[in-house]
Parts: structure tokens; sequence; C-alpha cells
């Protein structure tokens, strides 16, 4: 199995966190986003989009991170990860979209203005962020994890950009039951951390 990747990216990450914590073996390709493979011929071959991750899963090719995560719990888990009851399933599917739309518009965005220079609405991103964890803090203190009592894609999902939020200079410190859930996902086996960065909040430490 082979993934494609770029190891700042939390698309990427969470991707890789899911392979790790099913104990799956992969080998990791970097794509250079920098210098612009990921729009040159070779890579389009794989994702048309020219984005990463894209999973080589002994020729099946997939791209968009939260497909992998379906695609990898429905072949290699026993329902632990998706559940396959319908009510299990569509909680985990609310937070796959989350994962694409107010993570993706919040802290994900916000990180990519201190980290990438990209020309964000950066105010608008972080206040995106705040209204997200204010939403999330009130389920994560009634529940251990997204979904319920245990971990999910939902959480997956939801890791990589809101444990490198303070990247993008959206603060973590006011949502505690928010930190607490951080902690209980770094403390799964298998666990592999998102990189870290020093820019924005995270540098003043």
């Amino acid at each position: 199995m082979v993934l494609y990747h770029m190891s700042l990216s939390g698309h990427a990450h969470r991707v890789r966190l899911l392979l790790s914590l099913l104990g799956l073996p992969y080998r990791l390709v970097e794509v250079d986003l920098r210098g612009g493979e990921h729009r040159r011929e070779p890579f389009l071959k794989l994702n048309p989009f020219g984005q990463v991750p894209v999973l080589d899963d002994n020729g099946t090719v997939l791209a968009d991170s939260n497909a992998i995560l379906v695609y990898l719990a429905m072949r290699y888990d026993d329902g632990r990860w998706l559940p396959r009851d319908p009510v299990g399933a569509a909680a985990v599917q609310r937070w796959l979209s989350v994962a694409a739309g107010e993570i993706a518009f919040g802290p994900a965005r916000a990180r990519l203005a201190t980290l990438f220079g990209a020309p964000v609405a950066v105010d608008d991103a972080i206040a995106r962020a705040q209204r997200l964890f204010a939403v999330m803090e009130p389920i994560l203190a009634a529940a251990p994890f997204l979904a319920g009592a245990s971990p999910t894609l939902a959480d997956v999902a939801a890791y990589s950009y809101i444990a490198r939020a303070e990247e993008g200079n959206v603060p973590l410190t006011p949502y505690p039951a928010l930190g607490a859930w951080l902690h209980r996902m770094e403390a799964l086996p298998g666990f592999v951390p998102m990189p870290v960065s020093a820019v924005g909040l995270a540098a003043v430490a």
C-alpha cells in the first residue's frame, strides 16, 4: 500500500493516522507541492484534481481523504471505525461533512495563512473555527468521542487540523473538553502525531 502525501497536510495525516490505527503496512511517498509536483502529468494520472492524499492499495487508486477513510474502514475493519448500522453510520457521516466544511474553512484555512502564506480571509477563518469549537465543546463534554463512546472515523477526520489549530492563531485553551478529546485520541494504540510547525500561537510557547 502506498500513500502519496505531503507531511504538513492535515488531509494526508488523517489517512496516515487511520492506516496506523488499523495496523496496516504502507509506504509513504512525499509529493512536492511547493515545487508543483501535484500539477504535473504523472501525479494528475493518480488524481486529476491535483490534491493529496492519494492511496494506491495494490492497484486500487483512491483520492480524497474522507473517501479513503471510508474505503479503509469498509475494506479492513469490522465496523469499529465506521459503524454498519444506519444510525451509527449517519453519526459518522455527519462529522465527515463537518471535516469537509467547517473544519476545512475554519482551522485548516486559518493555518494555511500562517504556514504557507495563503491569501485567505484570516479573520473569517478564525471566527469559523471558534464557532465550531464552541459547538463541539458541549458535545465532547457529554461523550468521550464525537460519535459516542468509542473512536470512529468522525474523530480521525476531525483530529489533524484541530490538533494544530493554534498554528493558525486559533486558541485551544478556552475549550477544555476539546483538549481532553485530543489527548484521548493521542493515547490510542497506533496513534501517529500530526507534525508540529512553530507558527502562529504555536510559536509563542
